[in-house]
């Protein structure tokens, strides 16, 4: 969101070094600085001057005129806007920070009896204001955080304002097995996982100058394996499609296309299905935001029949297999966020409004946006009578969950020590292979609880929680940390500000950052899958050779 600078940027990997100033206001300023110029020749001219010493008439002194040199007036160039956060951050920063620290969660805990205002409760207001003053920042950050904007949005609905609202109303999503000081624990520990967080994140300030101003190949999109990924993508959701009879069945019940997926329920046909429906859904949405990104940067893109109609097509594979329908919330978030920070790549009030209006949309129509899973007879009906009861259902989970993870761990089976995570990392090795592959977080946890659905949450905190215990929970999330915020500095560096359409980063990152929300609830064996076939069709067009005729234009 610097983009109104007129001095050279470093770190940007796509060879701009100068931010344009507004096109309109150089042409308007173009008859003044020549009218200005004509002036001063003039005025030399009737003075017996030149206007350099070079145009000096015979018999002049040449010195003597040298030093009555004028020079044409210097026309004022007028910035392309003021800097966003001149613009946004003075109107909305204090009625924005005084809402999302103070005003909700305060409004949450107005609502609390005396007799529940015990420790658990004040640290989860803490952990609630710590997280709302945390979202603040990236909303009014000069620079586009979008990884760190979505993780403390996740982070300040799910694990700060849906918790306290639990506390506060004495009913949780799922039952709390454990004792009260396992969940004490939890909001403790999930308070320390934000501080580590942040930690990793100010870490990433202090790299070398040298080791970020290193020259990188930078990534760009080959654009015929562009098209052998859309010939991809339309394939493999013609053959999800055709697999259940036609389109029909996607705009019917997600619990519908779950069952049809499975079939009998067996492991193999989990795994088989799983994979169908990754081909069918990930290709699809990944062509869809790369020929995005060709059109908005490229003119001539736009003219040529070869992008447009593919793209057309794309729009409407999405539609089917994408929808908000047939999938689960939040991979349609995935989506919903990936496409609007592509198709508007330097829009400061559109990433403003995502990650601002991201928290009304979680409180308010969030719960009640499953109203497609189930068939008409097993349709729930979702009837609330207080705003803070959507808090309670089964969407946010994921403190609760993390307590009774520490009490599963406490009854004595103990950390797995890396096996939860090897277990996500290879999960294409089915069971047949490797006899000892750990169940998902969510059903080995629920399991033991002895639910029947044991479709739970298992946030991030949770699956480093059960594999490493505090030091390495507070480690990993310390890493998660780092990497987010090298990567945002890159994308903000190189990415969104990079007028290349095949610019690899600016495509991944909005991806990434909207797929943060299915790896920060977990878990973490079910969101895997989908990252391995992403990460297939990223190797497939992604080149770093800079062969001019396989570039976009």
């Amino acid at each position: 969101m610097t983009d109104q600078t007129d001095g050279p940027r470093s770190g940007g990997g796509d060879g701009a070094g100068r931010v344009p100033l507004d096109e309109t206001v150089q042409i308007r300023m173009a008859p003044l600085a020549a009218k200005a110029a004509r002036r001063a020749r003039a005025s030399a001219e009737s003075s017996g001057d030149g206007d350099v010493p070079g145009d000096v008439p015979r018999g002049t002194d040449r010195r003597a005129a040298g030093s009555r040199i004028r020079r044409p007036f210097t026309p004022f160039v007028i910035p392309k806007s003021p800097a966003p956060r001149a613009v946004l951050s003075r109107a909305l920063a204090v009625p924005l920070v005084v809402a999302l620290v103070f005003v909700l969660p305060l409004a949450v805990a107005g609502r609390s009896q005396p007799d529940v205002r015990d420790a658990v409760f004040w640290l989860q207001l803490a952990t609630t204001c710590y997280a709302g003053a945390r979202l603040s920042a990236m909303i009014l950050t000069t620079r586009r955080r979008l990884i760190q904007g979505t993780v403390w949005l996740f982070c300040y609905v799910a694990m700060g304002v849906a918790p306290l609202a639990q506390i506060v109303l004495e009913q949780t999503p799922t039952p709390v097995v454990g004792t009260s000081g396992d969940f004490t624990m939890a909001v403790a520990l999930v308070l320390a996982g934000f501080v580590a967080f942040d930690v990793g994140a100010l870490l990433s300030r202090h790299a070398s100058e040298a080791r970020l101003s290193r020259p990188r190949p930078v990534a760009s999109v080959n654009k015929r394996r562009l098209y052998l990924l859309v010939i991809l993508a339309y394939a493999g959701s013609a053959l999800l499609i055709v697999s259940f009879g036609g389109p029909a069945p996607f705009f019917g019940s997600r619990q519908a296309i779950s069952d049809e997926l499975t079939g009998g329920g067996t492991s193999d046909s989990q795994v088989g299905s799983a994979f169908l429906r990754g081909f069918g859904t990930v290709p699809a949405l990944l062509a869809l935001l790369m020929l995005t990104r060709w059109l908005v940067m490229s003119r001539r893109a736009r003219r040529q029949p070869s992008v447009v109609l593919p793209w057309a097509g794309l729009v409407l594979i999405n539609a089917i297999v994408n929808n908000p329908i047939s999938n689960p919330r939040y991979w349609f978030l995935t989506v919903a966020f990936a496409l609007l920070f592509t198709a508007f790549p330097r829009s400061p009030v559109v990433y403003r409004a995502a990650l601002a209006g991201g928290v009304a949309a979680a409180v308010l129509l969030f719960p009640f946006a499953d109203k497609f899973r189930y068939d008409e007879g097993g349709r729930k009906q979702t009837q609330s009578g207080s705003v803070l009861e959507p808090l309670v259902m089964k969407d946010y989970d994921q403190t609760v969950m993390f307590a009774n993870t520490i009490s599963y761990v406490d009854s004595g089976t103990g950390h797995t020590y890396g096996k939860q995570l090897a277990s996500s990392a290879f999960f294409f090795v089915p069971r047949s292979v490797w006899e000892d592959k750990q169940l998902d977080s969510g059903v080995k946890v629920g399991t033991w609880m002895g639910m029947t659905n044991v479709n739970l949450s298992s946030p991030l905190w949770t699956e480093l929680w059960l594999d490493f215990g505090p030091l390495g929970m507070a480690g990993g999330l310390l890493l998660v940390g780092y990497a987010a915020a090298r990567t945002d500095r890159r994308f903000a560096e190189s990415g969104h500000m990079s007028r290349d359409p095949g610019n690899v980063m600016a495509t991944v990152v909005p991806l990434i950052a909207g797929y943060s929300f299915i790896l920060l609830r977990g878990p973490l064996l079910q969101a895997t899958g989908r990252i391995g076939i992403a990460v297939l069709c990223l190797a497939l067009v992604t080149t770093f050779r800079p062969e001019e005729h396989k570039r976009l234009h």
